[in-house]
């Protein structure tokens, strides 16, 4: 899993609430076991009409926008079925990081599973962040795990809380397999005393 550490990029606005993984990354798009492809269909009801042409009043369609890194929305961003398929289609267009006042508990925990950092701020501050999103290209924003400091386009900052474990993840790009990883040497130890006391197993 790639690393977070700093992230410099664009915010995209895209003040809504109740986002749902079925508008993040609609039902037809999860037949893949795969990471990558999904961020061509990312918002795709939103994004596209039936015929395939882009909607040009959706944010991510606009010339300012269509390579944001961090997107700012917002109550209960992720609700609905827990698909793993729409933190995929996320990190696969290119965000990396989410702001927004709430998110559904199986949706942010797969944020940090696949290298995306979700941010709950009160809705006070989300809101000036929407602001500060909505200066297009104009937009750039600064997220610091290591300090846990937003910074704006203007220079002013807004802390954020983060569990250690998962800051600790992030920063070192530790996914589940690589937190197994971490023991390979305990685990091969433990499976050469079980070829020795349990031959059978092993036959």
């Amino acid at each position: 899993m790639e690393k977070f550490t700093v992230l410099t990029g664009v915010a995209a606005p895209l003040p809504m609430i109740n986002v749902d993984t079925d508008m993040i990354i609609p039902k037809q798009f999860l037949k893949t076991i795969k990471r990558t492809g999904l961020g061509k269909h990312l918002f795709d009801e939103m994004r596209y009409t039936p015929d395939g042409r882009e909607v040009e009043s959706f944010v991510l369609n606009k010339p300012a926008y269509r390579s944001a890194k961090i997107l700012v929305s917002g109550d209960n961003f992720g609700c609905g079925s827990s698909r793993e398929h729409a933190p995929w289609a996320l990190a696969d267009f290119g965000i990396r990081c989410i702001i927004a006042p709430s998110f559904a508990d199986i949706f942010y925990n797969n944020c940090f599973k696949n290298g995306i950092l979700p941010i709950r701020l009160p809705k006070e501050q989300v809101d000036l962040l929407l602001d500060d999103a909505s200066r297009g290209s104009n937009a750039v924003v600064t997220v610091d795990l290591e300090r846990q400091v937003i910074t704006g386009p203007d220079g002013g900052s807004i802390p954020f809380e983060v569990d250690p474990f998962r800051k600790h993840c992030l920063l070192n790009g530790l996914d589940d397999i690589g937190l197994t990883l971490q023991n390979a040497a305990t685990i091969d130890q433990f499976e050469a005393k079980q070829r020795g006391g349990q031959p059978w197993m092993w036959a």
